[in-house]
């Protein structure tokens, strides 16, 4: 099950951020221990100032393709667990966001 769903105007998708992860990186999708699927993501970037929120954006638009204000956290901007809305055609970024992570294997924890 992927971590993302199909909302008005693009994607909303869920992730699970690391920040002060030692690379900036997208890791594939996690199963959460209540079921939930997740996009990992970690960033180099601290917890600090909404730092590591800009380079979870910046990397998820560099990532699939689209700019940076396509990207948007819209809940969770002091958690780990997040929502993010990215603005585009829904097809094209499922499309996107499946490549990505197409060699990435889903874990658990």
């Amino acid at each position: 099950m992927e971590p993302w769903r199909a909302a008005t105007g693009g994607l909303t998708v869920a992730l699970r951020v690391t920040p002060r992860g030692g690379r900036d990186a997208i890791d594939g999708i996690e199963t959460l221990s209540d079921g939930r699927s997740v996009l990992k993501v970690r960033v180099r970037a601290i917890a600090d100032g909404g730092e590591a929120n800009r380079a979870v954006t910046e990397l998820l638009a560099k990532a699939i393709g689209v700019t940076k204000k396509a990207v948007r956290i819209t809940s969770g901007t002091t958690s780990r667990l997040k929502q993010v809305a990215i603005d585009g055609d829904a097809l094209a970024l499922d499309l996107a966001l499946r490549d990505l992570i197409a060699v990435h294997k889903p874990t658990r924890t």
